[in-house]
């Protein structure tokens, strides 16, 4: 099922008259960076699925070690992402990129290799998680920056969106692949596709070739680096009340992705192959978010797209804590699935291309991984509290929070002049 997917999606991007004579697609270096974001995610999808449902549903983990599970995956950010911005500034950033996939590949397969061992516990998931953070940290980090090294920096919010688009189609198929792979060989097995995935991924990504430049590393210094980032996000209007946005947003997300599954499979009794087809709900989101957030963009504004994504979050997480546990909850279940998407396509599209069209070239690793450690600081705060809650209170409970709290979020990011006045793209300034 899986090889005959890519099989198609090979053929579908290999076909140029189909495009407009502009579309970045026409670019082979972008197209290949382009199919390899598409499987690297159909992969992701299965994982998504299949890590949480291990813990849940094998391991019978409590609402609290979900939000440890998500917690773990979450502390490599804020420990690391600081001087792995300083190291991505001195180095070739393509590298980095593919050695992360392979090293998430190996992270994963290793979940069936423990459970066919009789070995697996909890605890090794939150090692698990943990590594797959770490790698995300300097990985993911890299894969941002290789795309401003191949797209021009005014396109960067088409790029996102296509980008968007290639993890839609995953989105739509992989959550069904995956829930039909877990119910005929079960959660842990199902992670062996997802590092296959990955490996075809890594080795599509060393096919691309990028002239680019690494600033002399002589008179380097650490700290001075470090503190050049720091300083550059900490004198940028923009970036500074873009973290506090996005990183309000990541509590609210945090605290409702650790119980939604807890929710679907204890209080709605869908199976996990029922949860897997829920999910197709956010490939659809990802879908119309994709092909109607950046005409958003170009008419409202960057950041009258990003804050409609908040509020279409919050409006998701309400109707399911509202949901009752029959029919109409598995399609509020869906609803909110869709919402999700939608929501975090507009906010991320802007998010992304606002923080890296205002960053000059040399700082775009030490500006990435700053940003990516200030919202991502509450970003475990909030994974923990929503397990907490969950668990003393009711998951019902936790994703009210997580409704109110973003609400929150989108009502104080409306009133946001710098965010709410930018209208396009602006330009990196000197520094």
């Amino acid at each position: 099922m899986i090889s005959k997917s890519l099989q198609s999606l090979r053929r579908a991007v290999s076909v140029n008259n189909y495009l407009s004579e502009n579309d970045l697609l026409r670019d082979p270096v972008y197209r290949r960076l382009w199919l390899s974001i598409l499987i690297s995610t159909f992969g992701a999808q299965i994982t998504l699925l299949a890590l949480p449902l291990t813990a849940a549903v094998l391991l019978h983990a409590t609402p609290t070690q979900m939000g440890l599970l998500a917690f773990f995956e979450l502390i490599p950010y804020v420990l690391l992402s600081l001087p792995a911005g300083v190291w991505l500034d001195r180095i070739r950033k393509l590298p980095v990129y593919v050695v992360g996939e392979v090293a998430i590949a190996l992270a994963v397969a290793s979940v069936p290799v423990a459970w066919w061992l009789n070995s697996l516990h909890i605890y090794w998931l939150y090692v698990v998680g943990f590594i797959i953070g770490a790698v995300n940290t300097t990985a993911g980090t890299a894969a941002q920056i290789v795309l401003t090294q191949i797209v021009p920096r005014e396109r960067l919010i088409e790029a996102h969106a296509k980008n968007a688009l290639a993890s839609s189609g995953a989105e739509v198929a992989g959550p069904a692949t995956a829930g039909a792979i877990i119910k005929l060989l079960g959660a842990p097995l199902a992670l062996i596709a997802d590092a296959v995935l990955l490996i075809t991924s890594a080795t599509i990504l060393r096919k691309i070739t990028i002239n680019e430049t690494i600033a002399p590393t002589t008179e380097s210094h650490f700290w001075r680096d470090l503190r050049a980032g720091l300083s550059f996000v900490k004198n940028n209007r923009i970036l500074v009340n873009l973290a506090l946005i996005v990183g309000g947003w990541q509590i609210s997300y945090n605290a409702a992705l650790v119980v939604q599954i807890l929710f679907a499979t204890r209080t709605l009794g869908l199976s996990e192959h029922a949860v897997g087809l829920s999910y197709v709900a956010m490939g659809v989101g990802t879908i119309f978010a994709s092909a109607v957030g950046n005409k958003i963009s170009q008419t409202k504004g960057p950041g009258y797209c990003l804050t409609l994504g908040i509020f279409i979050c919050g409006f998701g997480w309400s109707v399911l804590a509202l949901a009752p546990a029959n029919y109409w909850g598995i399609a509020a279940f869906a609803l909110m699935l869709f919402c999700l998407a939608t929501g975090g396509v507009f906010i991320f599209i802007n998010f992304l291309a606002l923080r890296q069209s205002v960053t000059p070239e040399h700082l775009l690793g030490r500006m990435t991984s700053t940003m990516r450690w200030l919202i991502l600081i509450p970003a475990g705060p909030g994974a923990l509290l929503g397990g907490w809650l969950g668990e003393h209170y009711g998951l019902r409970e936790s994703l009210a929070f997580s409704a109110i709290s973003v609400l929150v979020v989108g009502v104080l990011a409306w009133r946001n002049q710098t965010i709410q006045g930018i209208k396009s793209l602006p330009k990196a300034s000197a520094h």
